[in-house]
């Protein structure tokens, strides 16, 4: 039996541990954040990072450093996260793409479903559906009706393979049952539609905002589930006919797996705040982005799914890995 002191100290140690986290968590940060940017400075992800945890650090009282970290795809950066010890001081800027590794890549040196907790999104970011004015095409049933008039002579580009641009197309070549040809580009995609010799292109709406004014493109659509703030008068790719063929590119934030919920709790609620910031919101609205609110376990269940989403197909459109 135990003495009435050894049961008091029982009944305080585990009070003592039980408040650890809490203190630990309250504590949360002290010091600099990392935060990885597995893909180059200026790309959609990047960009859209730097934007959003400007306000978030602000709030947290504690500089988050944002450190490029490109190369292979972003497998370079992922991995460096992956492995980094979960403690809330290493993150990375997630997105659609980390779908991209599980399609191209048959031995990754990270899981993207079970080596990463999803903290908070960002937005999402539609592809909107060009084509060359001189190709005649102004709707969606324009270049369908084309499409299946000639089998297997239109082509659509794409930033490479795997790439949003690339899964949009193959969504669409998938829910109209066409037969088009897949042209990937490294950069010059737009220029290759505007001049008439790609036929149409999903290009992510801020790549494409500067050349929309320009007269040599016509807008068929936008690949997401509802209109969008800067193109009001383009219907969605659902309102053209074709919702099988949505497909959005979303971005946020995400830790090592096993980081303390506490943690996660607090850079998620400082995201969701800072999201509600009227210039913020203004400025993620000028790069195409929709803030998109959700629960740490709702965005964590979203990833799960849109990874799944992305392996099926991959398998349905032949997409094959590369290595």
């Amino acid at each position: 039996m135990l003495s009435r002191r050894a049961f008091a100290g029982t009944i305080l140690g585990a009070a003592f541990a039980s408040a650890r986290p809490v203190r630990a968590a309250d504590s949360y940060p002290s010091r600099p954040i990392r935060v990885i940017s597995p893909y180059p400075a200026g790309s959609a992800s990047d960009t859209v990072g730097r934007v959003v945890l400007d306000q978030v650090s602000q709030l947290l009282g504690q500089p988050m450093v944002v450190e490029a970290r490109p190369g292979a795809g972003g497998i370079v950066g992922f991995a460096d996260v992956a492995k980094a010890e979960a403690d809330g001081y290493t993150l990375v800027t997630s997105s659609t793409s980390m779908g991209t590794g599980l399609v191209l890549h048959t031995h990754l040196p990270y899981d993207p479903d079970k080596d990463f907790e999803p903290v908070a999104m960002f937005g999402v970011q539609p592809n909107v559906l060009v084509a060359s004015t001189q190709n005649g095409f102004k709707t969606v049933a324009d270049l369908v009706a084309a499409a299946k008039a000639k089998p297997g002579v239109l082509t659509f580009a794409s930033a490479g393979v795997g790439s949003s641009s690339h899964m949009a197309g193959e969504k669409l070549r998938l829910a109209a049952k066409i037969d088009v040809r897949h042209i990937p580009f490294k950069d010059q995609g737009l220029t290759e539609v505007m001049a008439g010799r790609i036929d149409f292109y999903f290009i992510p709406l801020a790549a494409a905002a500067s050349a929309l004014g320009s007269g040599q493109l016509n807008v068929l659509a936008v690949s997401s589930p509802k209109r969008v703030t800067l193109l009001p008068e383009v219907p969605s790719i659902a309102e053209a006919g074709y919702p099988d063929a949505e497909f959005i590119f979303w971005l946020g934030l995400s830790a090592p797996a096993h980081t303390p919920r506490a943690v996660v709790d607090k850079l998620h609620d400082a995201t969701e705040k800072a999201l509600q910031d009227a210039s913020l919101q203004d400025k993620l609205t000028n790069l195409g982005v929709t803030p998109e609110p959700m629960s740490v376990d709702a965005f964590a269940k979203f990833v799960h799914d849109d990874l799944a989403a992305t392996v099926q197909l991959a398998k349905d459109a032949h997409i094959e890995a590369v290595d």
